[in-house]
Formats: C-alpha cells, sequence, structure tokens
C-alpha cells in the first residue's frame, strides 16, 4: 500500500513539473526536431565562442570588475549566432521559425544569462589568473540545467573526457570516431537511428590556438587547470555538441 501511494506521489509530482514547465517533453516533427536541434546546437556553440574570446579578460588578474555581466555576454552572444545562423534572436518573427523552436532558444539564452551571473563572483575576482570559469564548464552549466527543464537532452563529448559527465555514449563515440578521418569542418552530422524516436544531433568541435595552453603539448604535463594535456594541436577535434530530441510520433 505504502509502494503503490509512493508511486502516486510521483506521478504527481511528474504532473506538476509538466504543467508549470510548458517546454518540458517537446515533441516535434523530425524535420522540426532536426531544425530545432541544430540551433539549438548552434546557440550553445556561440556561448562557448564568447566565453573563449572573453577568456584573457575573465582570468585578467589586474582587474577586478571585467564589464563581463550577463547582459555583455548576451550582447555578443546575439551577436555570435546571428553571424552563424542568419537567425536574429531579438527578432525571432523574421526567422519565420515555429512558436516552440522560438521558446527553446529563448529558454537557452535564458539559461546562459543565468550561468554567466552566477559565476560573476569569479569572473571579477582580482588577484587570481586562472578562474576555472572556460568554456567547457559554461557549457557543461548550461547543457545540465537546460536538459533538466526541457527534456531534451544536450551534452559536449569528446572520446578523452575530462569530466565524467562528458563521456560519449555508443552512437556518439561512433560518430566521433567517424568525424576523426574527416578533415576539419564545422558541419552538423543528424539521423534518427534505427529502432529509436529520437534525433542524434551532433556538431563538431575542433581545437583553437587558445585551447592549446591546456590540451596541447607535451601531452602528459599537468596544465594550470591541473589535468594532464593531450597533446593536442591546432585543428585536431575536441569533441562535439550532442542533442538528443524526441520526435513525435506518427
Amino acid at each position: 500500500m505504502m509502494h503503490y501511494g509512493r508511486i502516486l506521489v510521483v506521478v504527481a509530482m511528474l504532473t506538476l513539473f509538466l504543467s508549470s514547465n510548458p517546454l518540458a517533453g517537446v515533441n516535434l516533427p523530425a524535420f522540426r526536431a532536426e531544425e530545432a536541434s541544430r540551433l539549438i546546437g548552434m546557440l550553445l556553440s556561440a556561448g562557448r565562442v564568447v566565453i573563449d574570446r572573453n577568456q584573457a579578460l575573465i582570468n585578467d588578474p589586474n582587474k577586478g570588475d571585467k564589464g563581463f555581466g550577463p547582459e555583455e555576454f548576451e550582447r555578443q552572444l546575439i551577436g555570435e549566432f546571428r553571424t552563424r545562423t542568419g537567425v536574429d534572436l531579438t527578432k525571432p518573427a523574421l526567422a519565420h521559425l515555429p512558436g516552440k523552436v522560438t521558446e527553446l532558444l529563448g529558454e537557452l539564452r535564458q539559461t546562459s544569462k543565468e550561468v554567466v551571473k552566477e559565476a560573476q563572483p569569479v569572473i571579477n575576482q582580482a588577484g587570481v589568473e586562472y578562474k576555472n570559469f572556460i568554456p567547457a564548464i559554461f557549457g557543461t552549466r548550461v547543457s545540465e540545467r537546460f536538459s533538466a527543464k526541457t527534456g531534451i537532452r544536450l551534452k559536449q563529448t569528446t572520446l578523452q573526457p575530462r569530466n565524467p559527465k562528458n563521456a560519449p555514449d555508443a552512437y556518439e563515440a561512433a560518430v566521433l570516431h567517424r568525424l576523426l578521418t574527416q578533415p576539419s569542418q564545422f558541419v552538423t552530422i543528424s539521423e534518427m537511428p534505427k529502432g529509436e524516436n529520437t534525433l542524434r544531433l551532433l556538431i563538431p568541435i575542433y581545437y583553437g590556438p587558445d585551447c592549446l595552453q591546456c590540451h596541447g603539448e607535451p601531452a602528459g604535463q599537468v596544465d594550470i587547470s591541473g589535468f594532464p594535456k593531450e597533446g593536442a594541436h591546432e585543428g585536431d577535434l575536441a569533441g562535439a555538441i550532442s542533442v538528443s530530441m524526441p520526435v513525435e510520433q506518427r
């Protein structure tokens, strides 16, 4: 009887969660799911680029207030995303996106701002050179919150994860191994694995020159964050942004 009571409580909590979170359990037709997944992945990627672009400022030990708050981050995020996709987040109607896709991008944009806002005490701390607020940390925090809010699985993954949460599943590992054999190119790979009702999309991430401070040579040398370097070179595959979205059943 008590077991049945616990089930009722769980069902009630789940019902409350779904009713109070209109984006939870979103289900789109396959072609819309692919479009939404690509834009979600690109928006997370754009946020990572903005953090990377401001890394020297974030880590400057001689400055307190860096002037890199959530509003400034958002301004740069909107510009980077518009450059990459042609979609202006301030005028989503012009992109003719479905309402649910616009809402999902808005949720991801807001979540990204929240993560930057919460990092302000660290970002603005003077006298500390390495703040441990880097693209990977930003991406992990944003992905976890967005996934929890929407039920869409968003993550960063790599074949050499420093964070166990970023370890690839079987499908992601297979795609990453495939990407290792291809020239560096920013393309998206989207498929619906056989037997699944989920669209899988990966956007590859490649090492840039700034990444090599922690991930470059010599391999095995401990970097500023305390991890051994991977011995990577500029242009090598670093990993991918992975999106898993349920597809509407017909």
